[in-house]
């Protein structure tokens, strides 16, 4: 299962009850969190994940509203006890600014590692427990939009083990392991399983226009967050001048990727009360909702049938 929590939903300046628009993920205990805004680390300590556990941190862009928050969180992680290497994906650049934000917090007791997003990139990239997928977005920057996904193994097939000769000693070593030796011949997990298993997949994507290639990209998530700067739709000039999205275009991209549910996220400082446009966006794609200050939810797998 994967636990989201969406800590802010503000774009541009944090406000009184809105903090910037950042994500946190949790799969095993493990932590992934994406952008990390002024107050971030706030909103962290009230949510009540904790920070030693966090293993890779996503910058979109370098924009200040998505990054400037990061010296205090590094700090605030080296106090809660980490050790062990943090990993930083963003777009190229990353360590250069990462290192002169880090002016004024020199010391860690853990290093950081880098992966800046380049044409030689793996896409999805691998960090511990997480598999992350990255797609360009449309906006003043380079900015990226994330894809956080759980696959799920095929179940163990009994008679693909015993076709195979594998003892039954063994069957429980070579799910885990991965692999296991018998009489001088190597079994591996796959040899062993069925057809790979539906997973559970989330998507989000802050500060861009809505190209079609994000469509593509966040195709089938259960949960997709989405920024909706401006609610009415008469706003869709200034929209395309600062690259930014409607509610209107975040449900329009959310219809058309097919997705389970999305949250709509990142609004300007102007717009106080979102609620009053929700209807606008519920029309293209029902399935919406206001993000809120630590909205929560645990994706589960699908049921098999």
């Amino acid at each position: 299962m994967l636990d989201i929590c969406l800590l802010g939903t503000g774009g541009m300046m944090p406000m009184p009850g809105r903090f910037l628009t950042a994500m946190l993920a949790r799969v095993n205990g493990r932590l992934l969190l994406i952008d990390c805004g002024e107050g971030t680390q706030v909103t962290m300590k009230m949510q009540g994940w904790g920070f030693k556990s966090i293993d890779v941190i996503c910058i979109t862009h370098f924009h200040a509203d998505h990054i400037s928050g990061l010296p205090g969180l590094l700090l605030t992680i080296g106090n809660a006890g980490r050790e062990v290497p943090l990993t930083l994906v963003g777009p190229q650049g990353l360590e250069y600014i990462v290192e002169g934000l880090r002016r004024i917090c020199p010391e860690l007791p853990y290093p950081l590692e880098y992966i800046e997003i380049g044409k030689d990139t793996p896409n999805p990239i691998k960090v511990g427990e997480f598999s992350i997928s990255y797609c360009l977005a449309d906006h003043m920057v380079r900015c990226y939009a994330y894809r956080v996904d759980l696959q799920r193994r095929g179940k163990f097939d009994i008679k693909k083990a015993e076709k195979l000769g594998l003892p039954k000693t063994l069957w429980g070593k070579v799910q885990k392991e991965g692999s296991v030796e018998h009489e001088g011949k190597v079994y591996t997990a796959d040899m062993v399983l069925g057809d790979a298993r539906a997973g559970i997949g989330v998507a989000y994507c802050t500060d861009s226009r809505p190209v079609d290639r994000l469509r593509d990209f966040i195709r089938g998530v259960q949960l997709f967050i989405c920024e909706g700067m401006y609610g009415e739709d008469e706003k869709k000039q200034k929209a395309k001048e600062n690259k930014h999205m409607l509610f209107s275009e975040a449900a329009g991209l959310a219809k058309g990727g097919e997705v389970g549910e999305l949250w709509l996220t990142h609004f300007s400082p102007a717009l106080n009360e979102p609620e009053l446009f929700l209807s606008v966006a519920q029309e293209i794609f029902p399935n919406t909702a206001l993000g809120e200050e630590r909205k929560s939810t645990t994706i589960l797998f699908p049921k098999e049938g």
